[in-house]
């Protein structure tokens, strides 16, 4: 006698996965309804409207997930469309991207964003394997500049300006 293929595979693994979607989407939404901002004229709604909404989403997410895993559904396996899954993880590559990153990490506070994160787009360039060091260079300064400007001027957020406060 074979087995029923007909009944939807129960994988408790994807309903875990649910369960962590749920859980957040609770703990986004709990979270949320702790702010006790003010609203004001310039911010009429005040600033719980949107956490609540992604927790709402997280909610509704976990719970079709549920509803398609109970029904049979099942993700599709990492098919390796443009890599070979056969070949050995480049760790050198890995290493440097990790080491690029602390870097920046540790000295954004002292050299600021522009220096930092020049340092950071040119190493990650060179860790992928770019081997046009002043082209990188000269891309890197503008990323950097265009994102310090960016967040300053766009987003009101002011990235740390360290060793060029006051020329920037």
């Amino acid at each position: 006698m074979s087995p029923d293929t007909s009944a939807p595979v129960q994988d408790r693994a994807q309903y875990g996965v649910c369960a962590v979607l749920a859980v957040t989407g609770l703990l986004v939404i709990a979270d949320a309804l702790r702010i006790t901002h003010l609203t004001s004229s310039n911010d009429p709604i005040g600033p719980r409207p949107v956490p609540i909404l992604l927790g709402v989403c997280l909610l509704v997410v976990a719970l079709v997930y549920g509803i398609d895993v109970a029904r049979g559904g099942r993700g599709e396996p990492e098919a390796g469309e443009d890599i070979d899954l056969a070949t050995r993880i480049d760790w050198r590559t890995v290493l440097l991207l990790i080491g690029v990153f602390l870097l920046n990490a540790a000295l954004i506070d002292w050299l600021g964003w522009v220096i930092s994160g020049t340092l950071l787009f040119w190493g990650a360039a060179f860790a992928l394997g770019n081997r046009h060091h002043l082209r990188g260079l000269i891309i890197a300064v503008a990323l950097a500049l265009i994102t310090f400007y960016a967040f300053a001027i766009g987003l009101g957020v002011n990235l740390p300006a360290g060793v060029l406060q006051g020329i920037l």
